[in-house]
């Protein structure tokens, strides 16, 4: 296979490298590396050189180009690139994508931003899955849920994105669970116990709000049989519901969502989904990825 028949794709985050060596006419990944070599364990020089030897050989001399999304290309990242007022297309990502520093035919894509009166998000590498998902789903118009660390609900109208949300449920989950009283029983790792997040997400739902929901943790671990194996999934029921609660509310239009993100999240995000009444067609993040660069790639070099 020619090297102009080949692509190479990174998602480069806060926390991971995952980089994706792409058939361009197929869309087939070949090959798949991944590390934790995120932002916070480089500096900026050594972005170029990380990479170079992560994919090195799969470039033929920098002739295979390489397109990267996320974090690695904030003011912490390798090199800045612009993000965009909505609303976009993926022609726009294409059309402003930066040239990275330090290494040939490498590109970083840009982000995107919403910023008016009454609301100011910023999005970096969710907005490629959003584009790849609606490429995956043959549609031009989807409501999308990404999960993760900070979570992303995307609205495209059109084949444009339009607006978008970002809830820190992950980072919060994070923070209860290895930082508060009421997560001091979840420490440990536990499998996912479908009933208690099934409980934690009914009791986000409380007129008492989310904040007696937590503390609910430590009380109905006390007192009304709560496992300690079982306030991980509580907790994460509070948070998820939460974020399902309020983003129903402000998008009572909403019927149906394509639900980007790795399995493991996938799973107890349709269970809070479909309890709000949510149709959900799941989509793996990866994939979303890999379509929404190689969609980027070929209209920059079209």
């Amino acid at each position: 296979m020619s090297a102009n028949e080949r692509l190479i794709v990174i998602d480069w985050g806060t926390s991971n490298f995952r980089a994706f060596l792409v058939d361009r006419q197929s869309g087939a990944c070949l090959e798949t590396r991944r590390s934790e070599a995120g932002l916070k364990a480089l500096a900026t020089a050594e972005f170029p050189h990380y990479c170079q030897a992560q994919v090195g050989d799969w470039r033929e001399g920098g002739r295979v180009p390489v397109y990267l999304a996320g974090m690695v290309g904030s003011k912490r990242g390798w090199s800045e690139a612009p993000q965009l007022d909505l609303p976009v297309t993926d022609a726009d990502l294409a059309a402003h994508v930066v040239a990275a520093p330090g290494l040939e035919n490498t590109w970083i894509v840009p982000g995107v931003k919403q910023v008016d009166d009454t609301h100011c998000d910023v999005m970096r590498g969710e907005e490629v899955q959003a584009f790849g998902a609606l490429a995956l789903a043959d549609t031009l118009d989807a409501d999308c849920c990404l999960p993760g660390t900070h979570s992303k609900w995307a609205r495209l109208r059109d084949g444009r994105l339009t607006a978008f949300t970002t809830l820190m449920t992950g980072e919060l989950y994070h923070a209860v669970r290895f930082h508060t009283l009421p997560g001091e029983p979840a420490r440990d790792e536990a499998p996912f116990d479908e009933a208690a997040f099934r409980q934690g997400v009914a009791r986000a739902q409380s007129e008492d709000g989310v904040l007696h929901a937590l503390f609910e943790a430590r009380s109905r671990h006390l007192y009304q049989g709560l496992a300690a194996g079982q306030v991980g999934s509580f907790l994460s029921g509070v948070l998820i519901g939460e974020e399902v609660r309020a983003m129903r509310a402000t998008r009572p239009d909403l019927e149906r969502l394509l639900l980007i993100g790795a399995e493991a999240l996938r799973t107890p995000y349709t269970l809070a989904l479909n309890m709000a009444g949510l149709e959900v067609t799941p989509l793996d993040s990866d994939t979303a990825t890999l379509a929404g660069l190689a969609m980027i790639a070929a209209r920059h070099h079209a």
